[in-house]
């Protein structure tokens, strides 16, 4: 594309020479082609954008074909790239087609050159836990990452009270981007946990409310009539 445009400006240049050589006054039709220039480009700006914006793609190769990508609420692999679009397969089996400039005004996200998925998740036990099966949490779960596949673990603490559990948060990194193997990685932790948990007599939490009921006061009634108080003066 950029060998065609050199071709363009060098032919032009040379037409141009020639006629000046020949003696043909080419002030006005170079002033002409200034503005014709202008029109077009103005007329022309969206398609353009594109094009340039798949240059840059060319040059700077934010994604390949093939590569899996998201940006805005699109998820999908990229299956071709052309001079003014890019289409895209998502996850839901149709194809999206954009634009290669809105497309470069999007943040990216290209998950084929990921190296490790960092992974978050939290937990939390019930607050009749003792002590010392708190302390232990921890260590467990550290044991269960350290023996899972693919799995380096970061960190797992007791982060905090919640209103009806006691939080723990794990911070763990898959050592491959495969999607697939992440999930696999996480439901084997899921098992263990359940497992050990079992074994120490630790329950996963739930919501739950607890609500205590105040006895009624008994409130002494007036009496009904001028009589009956009196005689309830006069006892």
């Amino acid at each position: 594309m950029m060998s065609w445009f050199a071709r363009i400006m060098v032919w032009t240049t040379l037409l141009l020479a020639a006629l000046s050589i020949a003696g043909v006054n080419i002030t006005a039709f170079v002033a002409s082609l200034g503005v014709g220039g202008v029109a077009v480009a103005l007329a022309l700006q969206n398609i353009l954008g594109d094009l340039f914006a798949s240059m840059s793609i060319g040059l700077d190769k934010p994604f390949e074909i093939g590569q899996f990508v998201t940006f805005g609420d699109v998820a999908g692999t990229i299956v071709h790239v052309g001079v003014k679009t890019t289409r895209i397969r998502s996850i839901t089996g149709e194809e999206i087609v954009i634009g290669n400039a809105e497309l470069l005004g999007n943040t990216l996200h290209n998950y084929a050159r990921m190296e490790q998925r960092r992974i978050v998740f939290t937990f939390g036990v019930t607050y009749d836990t003792d002590a010392s099966a708190l302390a232990a949490i921890p260590g467990m779960v550290r044991d269960i990452c350290d023996g899972t596949a693919d799995v380096k673990i970061d960190r797992a603490h007791f982060k905090g009270f919640g209103e009806s559990s006691l939080d723990f948060e794990v911070v763990y990194f898959v050592t491959t981007p495969d999607y697939n193997r992440y999930m696999d990685a996480q439901q084997a932790i899921n098992l263990a946990m359940v497992e050990r948990f079992a074994d120490r007599n630790i329950a996963f939490a739930f919501p739950t409310r607890t609500l205590a009921m105040a006895s009624p006061l008994t409130i002494a009634r007036p009496p009904r009539d001028r009589a009956v108080a009196e005689r309830t003066a006069h006892a």
